[in-house]
């Protein structure tokens, strides 16, 4: 009976040590935060015990998911970060929110966001709170912070320089071309087809990426974009949900399909790796990303391998999301606002015929396009694929002045802060590419308010590879088409970690070849 005794003693004691913890972390944890935070008056719309504000968030989401935006309408905002809409009047730029017990501060002020993305010195590591988003996008150079992510960049960064980049502007016209024939192979007999523009965009950017970074086909990848695309929706799922670490471990049937799908990914990347490890004594490992990293792992050449196989995975995993799913939704924007504005259409198509003609795009013809580059800046201002981005305090510290505890989560509301007519005007909410005649540090009255990369040491190392590539694809329509939206269409924003059309985006493509 003694040792029945000591048991049921031990197992009390865990239990209460738990129980502990727990009221530690769910209530007084969130009191003394709040209370902090409040004193430097800092508001936000309150805790509530275990899911924070996140009961809310999702009612708010659901009240305005049914509603369609009119045409000329950009503010999606509502629509997408409701949250923000209606705390931001109430509480300020900078205000206390709480997914689940995680205290998140909004920042929404341009000066602080710059305080934020501008530093080297690693006090605002990456954040990303849900395993299932961290496993979609694999622990590559968007994930990892510190000397790790020195060691990717430094692996990562050669395949991005602008040498290589203009060389692979002739693969995109290519691959974009290929697209275009398919379209016109399409067209009746008086020259026009209606195509949904959006779901040809993800197949288009997969074929780039793959092609460019990986050596293979968007055939071969094909099976991972898929599979990417599927977690991709099953991860958002789980966004607004209360993260409890031991859940991800249970064998539930979300659980079970991503480990599938996560497990998919994995084997078919590992193919395309052996595929060019087995050529690589005839062929070397190859001058795109893919080669940049095997060379990087190899053991016959460097006895401590700058990546790791694993790694290398991890990598390919973030640039074949990363790589695409974006640039996608960029082409997508584009060509709405496109068909939304034809005398622009107009002035584009007049642009390239002159700096291009009608052969294929050169990266210095690209160059040359002003007036392109001008309505892509707009576009990613108005629809950046990302709406939102987060850090993490590292330790406790000041942020715009305002003391943080270690581990509050930083978010950066990025939809909310192109919107803001303090720092963009009064015609912020309007469709406007001459805002950016001068440049981007010109187009606004803050140098770094367009945030559509993010900003600062760790913006977005694919930018350029992204802008060539919408240059090159709307150069390659717009030599051969011109277009209307489809009356079909629904102007309705959704986010599933990326902004995209709900409904697609059926377009009315009329060849201008004779």
């Amino acid at each position: 009976m003694g040792l029945v005794w000591m048991v049921a003693a031990a197992v009390a004691a865990v239990l209460a040590s738990w129980a502990f913890d727990a009221l530690v972390y769910l209530v007084w944890r969130p009191r003394a935060i709040t209370r902090q935070l409040r004193a430097q008056g800092v508001g936000g719309p309150g805790y509530r015990f275990f899911a924070g504000n996140l009961a809310e968030i999702k009612q708010l989401r659901a009240d305005s998911a049914g509603a369609a935006l009119d045409i000329g309408d950009h503010d999606f905002v509502p629509r997408v970060q409701p949250h923000f809409r209606k705390w931001i009047p109430i509480h300020g730029r900078t205000f206390l929110y709480w997914f689940g017990a995680k205290p998140t501060l909004c920042i929404a002020d341009v000066n602080v966001v710059k305080q934020v993305l501008s530093d080297r010195g690693g006090l605002y590591p990456k954040s990303i709170g849900n395993p299932h988003i961290a496993r979609l996008l694999g622990k590559g150079l968007v994930l990892t912070d510190g000397d790790d992510w020195k060691r990717h960049r430094k692996v990562v960064h050669p395949a991005f320089n602008m040498d290589k980049l203009k060389m692979m502007t002739v693969t995109m016209s290519d691959c974009a071309g290929s697209m275009m024939s398919e379209w016109k192979a399409k067209m009746d007999k008086g020259g026009s087809v209606e195509i949904d523009l959006s779901s040809q965009f993800e197949e288009l950017t997969a074929d780039v990426i793959s092609h460019t970074a990986f050596g293979s086909s968007y055939k071969q990848g094909k099976k991972v974009f898929l599979a990417q695309r599927e977690l991709q929706f099953l991860a958002f799922s789980t966004v607004f949900n209360v993260q409890i670490p031991a859940f991800r471990y249970l064998p539930t049937e979300k659980n079970l399909k991503i480990w599938k799908l996560d497990k998919e990914v994995r084997t078919m990347l590992m193919n395309i790796i052996k595929g060019r490890l087995a050529t690589k004594d005839t062929m070397g490992y190859g001058n795109d990303l893919l080669g940049l990293m095997l060379e990087a792992c190899a053991p016959e050449d460097r006895q401590n391998p700058l990546l790791s196989m694993d790694e290398i995975i991890d990598e390919c995993k973030t640039f074949f999301f990363a790589g695409h799913d974006t640039s996608s939704h960029l082409l997508t924007w584009t060509m709405f606002l496109l068909s939304t504005h034809p005398e622009w259409q107009e002035k584009l198509r007049e642009e390239v015929l002159r700096e291009c003609g009608n052969g294929t795009p050169t990266g210095d013809m690209l160059n040359k396009l002003q007036l392109v580059n001008m309505f892509l800046l707009e576009t990613l201002r108005l629809y950046a694929p990302v709406s939102a981005i987060q850090r993490k305090a590292g330790s406790d510290l000041e942020v715009g002045g305002i003391k943080v505890p270690e581990g509050t989560f930083l978010t950066i509301p990025i939809a909310t802060i192109h919107r803001d007519k303090e720092v963009w005007g009064e015609d912020a909410n309007k469709f406007k590419p001459m805002r950016f005649e001068n440049g981007v540090t010109r187009a606004g009255k803050h140098p770094n308010a367009l945030l559509s990369f993010s900003s600062g040491p760790r913006s977005c190392i694919g930018q350029n590879f992204a802008m060539i590539e919408a240059k090159a694809v709307i150069a390659v329509i717009l030599q051969r088409f011109s277009f209307s939206l489809s009356p079909k269409y629904v102007h309705a924003p959704m986010d599933v970690i990326t902004l995209r059309p709900k409904f697609g985006l059926p377009m009315i493509l009329k060849s201008l070849e004779m």
